[in-house]
């Protein structure tokens, strides 16, 4: 079970970084005077998507608690 949440906690911390990473990018494409809509559109979808995939993952290494 250990090396299984290891490997959790690996994973959601990789996703975390391509998470800031894709803020990061989509700040500076927002900034320019001529932007790629799609392409902005795309990274978006992306990181909404690597947003819900991080919740799963949390939610995974949230032990059950009984009320």
């Amino acid at each position: 079970m250990l090396s299984d949440r290891d490997s959790l906690l690996r994973k959601l911390h990789e996703l975390r970084s391509e998470h800031r990473d894709l803020d990061t990018v989509i700040a500076r494409l927002s900034e320019q005077g001529s932007i790629d809509q799609l392409h902005l559109q795309r990274l978006k979808k992306r990181k909404l998507l690597l947003k819900d995939e991080l919740a799963w993952l949390e939610s995974r290494l949230i032990p059950d608690s009984i009320a």
